[in-house]
Parts: structure tokens; C-alpha cells; sequence
């Protein structure tokens, strides 16, 4: 009775679950059904979820083919995300694995003040980074935006955490067999972070991609727009135009999509195993 009790239990908490995923997942889905009608059908009532007429193929054409550049768009989002993303790794790994495993004098106060940094909102930092740019002359620039976006506490504390719940035996049989600090980052923490750094690069992939306030106030030159603010462009180009409008947002997340969908499995791991080791 109990082994039946039990499997009703599960089904009804899997149909309960699919049912609030298909909630979550209708906008979503009245996005992809609107981008692949024609104008006239996107605001018929009732809602016609599966097109009548199907204009998929001219939508995509007309908003990647556009006097909008959506392409060049496109690829300043992927630059961006991309560098932000390989940098971050590389810092925060780095520091992670000196707070985590390193012995120095004043390790603890310096982890201690950098989580003390966490409180601060961006928002607050907006100004001096503004005046840091200009004086650097990296203002309305690509490499300007990445540089501020290369760092954080964090992925840095993320890491940590992880790397501390890695036994130091490790580390002394490493130097037993005369393996430097830096071999033992390169060839013993780093592998066995593979977890949690696919989960750092995942999520800080995704908060490049997204970024608005940063693009937004440190660029100017529209040559250098990445995705979310063209959108903005576009959507002042289009405003009239909902089917179009729908196709480029459309064509905005489906790296994330993909990204999430094919490495959802590591993301949930690498963060449920950063915040409980340690």
C-alpha cells in the first residue's frame, strides 16, 4: 500500500508540476506563435496558437534583413558575453583557489571584506566607474565594458566554497611529487571544479547577454550596441508591427535557451554543491 501510496503521490506531483511549467512557458510560447503569423492574425480573439497562415520564414528574413543592423547586434552580444564570460572564469578561479587554499597572513579579513563589497548595488558604483572609464579613455568602448564585467565577488565566493570542499591531500600529494602552486591550480583544482565552473560560465554567459544598465550608460557609438539595446531600436522602428517585433525577441534568447536547456543539469549541480561544501 505504501509503495502505491507513493507512486500516486509522484504522478500527481509530476502532473502538478508540468501543468505550472506550461503556466510559466505560455508567454513563451505566444511568442513563437506570434512571430510566425502574419500581422493581421497576431491579435485575432480568440488566440490562434497554431498560425493559420504561416510567415515564419519572411518574418525572420525581414527582421535579420532589416535597416536595423540586428546582425551586428547579434555578434557584439556574443563578443561581449563571451569575453566577460572566459575572463570571469580565469579571475574568480584564481582567487577563489588563493582564499580557499593558499596560507597567508590576513586571508580571512580579505574574504571578509570582499563579501562586505556585496552589499554595495551597482547602482551606487555607476559614477565612479563612469569617471574611471574616461580617465582610462576606454569610454564607449567594448573593452571598457569588459573589464568592469570580468570581476565578481560572486562567482569568486561560489568558487571558494566549492574549492574548499576539495580534500587537501590532494594538494600535498601534489607537492610532494614537486608541483608548484601553479601546476596544482592548472592540473589538479581546476578538473575537479568542472562543475561549478560550467556554472559560473552558464549564469555569467546569461547576465552578459542580458545586460541593459552597463551598455546603456558606457556606450554611445550604435555600432557597438549589443542585443538588448537594440532591441530598442528595433522596437521604435517596428512599434507597429508586432509579429516582427515578437521574431527578433524571439531570435534575442535563443542562445539562452539553448545554453540553459543543454547545461540546466550542471547549473542546478554546480550551485547546490557551491553553496553547501565548506
Amino acid at each position: 500500500m505504501t509503495t502505491r501510496r507513493n507512486k500516486m503521490f509522484k504522478w500527481l506531483t509530476t502532473g502538478a508540476m508540468g501543468a505550472i511549467s506550461v503556466l510559466f512557458l505560455t508567454p513563451l510560447i505566444w511568442m513563437v506563435s506570434s512571430a510566425s503569423k502574419y500581422e493581421k492574425d497576431v491579435m485575432v480573439y480568440p488566440i490562434q496558437w497554431i498560425p493559420a497562415q504561416w510567415n515564419f520564414w519572411n518574418n525572420f528574413k525581414e527582421v535579420w534583413m532589416s535597416n536595423v543592423p540586428f546582425g551586428l547586434f547579434y555578434f557584439n552580444s556574443l563578443k561581449l558575453a563571451a569575453c566577460m564570460t572566459l575572463l570571469t572564469l580565469i579571475v574568480s578561479s584564481m582567487s577563489a583557489f588563493a582564499l580557499a587554499k593558499l596560507r597567508f597572513k590576513g586571508r580571512n579579513l580579505a574574504f571578509g571584506l570582499l563579501l562586505s563589497l556585496m552589499i554595495i548595488p551597482n547602482e551606487a558604483t555607476l559614477v565612479p566607474r563612469y569617471l574611471l572609464l574616461k580617465w582610462f579613455h576606454l569610454y564607449n568602448s567594448h573593452l571598457g565594458l569588459i573589464v568592469m564585467g570580468m570581476f565578481s565577488i560572486y562567482f569568486t565566493y561560489l568558487l571558494r566554497q566549492f574549492m574548499i570542499g576539495i580534500h587537501q591531500d590532494y594538494l600535498e600529494a601534489a607537492k610532494m611529487d614537486g608541483a608548484g602552486y601553479t601546476l596544482i591550480f592548472l592540473r589538479i583544482m581546476l578538473p575537479l571544479c568542472k562543475p561549478i565552473l560550467a556554472t559560473v560560465g552558464i549564469i555569467k554567459f546569461i547576465w552578459s547577454w542580458n545586460d541593459y544598465q552597463g551598455p546603456l550608460i558606457f556606450l554611445i557609438s550604435k555600432q557597438l550596441y549589443p542585443i538588448p539595446l537594440g532591441m530598442q531600436l528595433f522596437k521604435s522602428e517596428f512599434a507597429d508591427n508586432v509579429s516582427l517585433t515578437m521574431m527578433a525577441s524571439l531570435s534575442a534568447i535563443v542562445p539562452l535557451l539553448l545554453v540553459f536547456i543543454v547545461l540546466q543539469k550542471q547549473v542546478i549541480q554546480g550551485i547546490s554543491l557551491g553553496g553547501v561544501k565548506g
